[in-house]
């Protein structure tokens, strides 16, 4: 659900971006509006796509050694990695971005720009919402994992 929600943050910055370039350079005017939601549709679709990504291998990895390791030995690596790092670091976003976020909807924060989105507390949540959803995606991946080194 995510990858199709992202795959229309991408096509919706596109137009937007494009929009914004024939608004500045063609009819020579500037909507701060529109770039905030270029910004806005960016920082979801990174935020979002994270845990997305997870799930279909997509992140960067540095597999000088990985591509060469066996099925088995590539799951306990990637169960080591969910477990030591990436389990640790949802916790860690969740727990120091709670009272940011809770701040930010208390105060009802906008824009700092006149003309910018009035929503900023929306966006600021996304961050609880990728610690959220990296440390379900990285659960289920830690039960593969097991899976696959139980079964070889």
């Amino acid at each position: 659900m995510t990858g199709k929600i992202c795959s229309w943050f991408v096509a919706l910055m596109v137009l937007v971006t494009c929009l914004v370039v024939v608004m500045r350079y063609g009819l020579d005017m500037g909507s701060v509006f529109l770039q905030d939601v270029v910004l806005y549709l960016h920082g979801g679709l990174f935020l979002l796509g994270a845990a997305f990504a997870l799930k279909r291998g997509a992140h960067v990895r540095v597999d000088i050694f990985y591509r060469n390791f066996s099925t088995s030995k590539k799951a306990l690596v990637d169960l080591l990695g969910n477990l030591i790092f990436l389990q640790p670091i949802c916790w860690t976003i969740l727990l120091y971005s709670w009272g940011y976020v809770e701040f930010s909807w208390r105060i009802m924060e906008v824009s700092p720009e006149p003309d910018g989105l009035p929503f900023v507390y929306v966006q600021k949540s996304l961050l609880i919402v990728v610690a959220i959803l990296l440390a379900l995606q990285s659960i289920s991946e830690i039960l593969k994992s097991l899976l696959i080194i139980k079964h070889g």
